[in-house]
This record gives structure tokens, sequence and C-alpha cells, in this order.
């Protein structure tokens, strides 16, 4: 059983890690860091950054949990970026030419957003389990090629319109979206509700059923779980498909709940930072949730450096160190965790006698 340094340790030491390098940039530079972090912090409390930043982690939060269900089965599904971007696009389309009842329209384009995730993580899993191609390498692949699937659909000739200087799909009608929920001067994506729920199911599925189990079991030891009867190709297509499907998702907190239609310029680069705050997270949703909140925060205070004549980059680096340091992190306090359990191990053989002394009576 992991114990809870295992569980809570290495990020808290990431954490705290990054904090030292930041620490040391900003000395070298002349800054100081004190003041640089009490700045970020007291950003939270202006305007609309709190509200913003919740709304921001609500998109992280659902692009690492389709991270993290591929990393269950030991699988590496960098494609999340290109799944989400597919879904969007597809969902903003036939979103924009639905008019439907309130509630039915916007569960239509949700449904129509995981149908699409889905399909377009079946590409990698398909290979993978039939011709044992590596998904890492396939879905970089399919994350280059959507760039040109968005251009082409959001093309005036095909469903695109264009807006100014931009292009954009039809925009959603007022039916088909999730309502916000105010909060001063500034709106919660409602779709949090919803993310919320998502992250309850996961951790249904991976802690209180057998898929769950054999899931986990997998990608512990493909050869123990084979033993026991559990298809591992059948579980590595399954894994694949709903990280895909909960990849679809990843735009919709946005489209629904603030853009309302899907441009070339929508924002990019959710699916590579899921894969920083799914290791953050641990694969635990709660975990995750954390993980989600402090990317956010770091990327929405950043602005507020250059207040106190700090670059904003330094946020960045600060992610960066997290990403590097949470890896060793966790071999480090894992080799820590699995040493006192050895010596638990040798003193209940020895009767509770040193293991010098006991190898010495044996002998």
């Amino acid at each position: 059983m992991t114990s809870w340094r295992t569980k809570v340790l290495p990020p808290l030491l990431a954490i705290v890690f990054s904090l030292l390098i930041c620490s040391v940039a900003l000395l070298i530079s002349g800054s100081d860091p004190l003041s640089a972090y009490w700045t970020m912090l007291k950003q939270l409390g202006q305007g609309t950054t709190a509200v913003d930043t919740v709304n921001l982690a609500t998109v992280y939060y659902l692009s690492a949990l389709a991270v993290a269900i591929g990393f269950q089965m030991n699988l590496f599904n960098i494609g999340v970026e290109g799944q989400y971007r597919f879904a969007g696009v597809w969902a903003a389309i036939i979103g924009g030419a639905l008019h439907l009842p309130p509630v039915l329209h916007a569960l239509v384009i949700i449904v129509v957003a995981v149908v699409a995730g889905v399909v377009y993580a079946a590409i990698p899993a398909i290979l993978k389990v039939t011709r044992g191609v590596s998904e890492v390498i396939s879905t970089i692949m399919l994350n280059a090629v959507v760039g040109g699937i968005v251009a082409f659909l959001i093309n005036p000739d095909q469903f695109g319109v264009l807006t100014g200087n931009n292009l954009r799909t039809q925009v959603i009608d007022p039916s088909g979206r999730v309502p916000g929920i105010p909060l001063g001067d500034a709106s919660l994506f409602g779709f949090v509700i919803i993310v919320a729920v998502i992250g309850a199911g996961y951790w249904f599925l991976l802690n209180r059923t057998r898929f769950g189990f054999e899931l986990r079991a997998s990608g512990e030891s493909p050869t123990a779980a084979a033993a026991g009867g559990v298809n591992s190709k059948r579980m590595t297509l399954i894994a694949m498909l709903l990280s895909g499907g909960v990849a679809g998702l990843v735009a919709m907190p946005e489209l629904l709940g603030r853009d309302f239609s899907y441009a070339i310029t929508s924002t990019q680069g959710y699916g590579f930072t899921g894969i920083a705050v799914a290791l953050l997270g641990r694969n635990h949703p709660g975990g995750i949730a954390l993980g989600a909140l402090l990317w956010a925060f770091l990327d929405k205070s950043a602005v507020s450096l250059e207040t106190v004549n700090v670059p904003k980059e330094i946020a960045t680096i600060m992610q960066g160190a997290i990403v590097l340091s949470v890896v060793v992190a966790y071999e480090v306090v894992k080799r820590a965790d699995l040493a006192a359990a050895q010596r638990r191990v040798g003193r209940a053989l020895s009767g509770g006698k040193p293991a010098s002394v006991a190898e010495g009576g044996a002998i």
C-alpha cells in the first residue's frame, strides 16, 4: 500500500525546490524574491483574477484527467492536445448549426465533443494494439495533423465565418450554452460542476469497480494481469478511448461558457499542460485539482510581476522547475519508503532483533 509520504511529499518537495530555484534566479537578477511572491499572491484578490484562475484550472483539470487515465495503463497519451482541438472544432461546427431547446442543445454539443475525442484517440489506440506502434509517436504526429484539419474546417469555403481578421465557426445559440455562476464582477464557468462530477466518476471508476482494478493492475504489471485473465490489448484500447473522450471535453468550458464559437486563434497548449498537472497530482483526482489550481494561479498572477520590475517569465521558470523536480521527488520518496518497508520486514523476520544478530544466530 502506498504511504502518505509517497502521495504527499513529492509534490510538496517539487514546489519547494522550484521556489528555491526561482529565488536564486531572482537574487541573481537583483530582485527581491519575497516581494515577487507576495505580489503574485496579492494579485489573487484583485479584479477577477481569482475567478479567472478557477476557470483556467477547470480546463487544466480536464486535460490532466485525460492524461492520467493513460498513465494508469502506463500509456503516454501526448495526443490530448490534438484530441481536444479536433473535438472542439467539430462540437462548435455542429453546435452552431443546430437549433435545439435549452439543455438538449448543450447536451448534444457535449456528446459530439466526447465522440470526436474518442474517434481521434482511436487512431493511435488501434495502431498500438494491432501493430504495436508507440502511442507517443503516433499521437505526436496526430497533434501536428490537427492544425491542418482545424484550418481546413474553419475555412470560409467549409464551415468558417470571417469575423474581422479572424476565422471562426458559427456562434452557438444561447440554448446551447452552459450558464455561468456570477461571482462579483466575474462569472465562474458553469461547466465546473460537470467537471467535478467527471472527477468523482474517475475516482469511483478506478477505486470502486472491477474495470478500475484491472486497469491499474495492467499498468503496474501486465504479466501478472495477463496471468489473472486480463486482456492487456483490450485494456489498452479502452484506456486510450476513455482518455480521448475526456480530452474531447477540454475545450468545452470555454466554448460553452465564454467564446461560443471556435476560432483559428483559439488557445492551444492545454494538452501539454495537462501532462505536467497529472504528474504533479500523481494521477489522483484530488491531487490533480490542486495541481491545476497551482498551475492556473502561476499563469494568471505572472503578469503582476511586471509591476515590481520582475520578468513574468519567472512563473514559467517555476512551472518548469516543478515538472523537472516532481519526477525526481517521487523517485526519492518512493525509494525511502521502500527502504523503510524493507527494514520493517527485516525486523519482523528477525523477531525484533537487529538483522546482523539474527543472521549471526542463523549461521
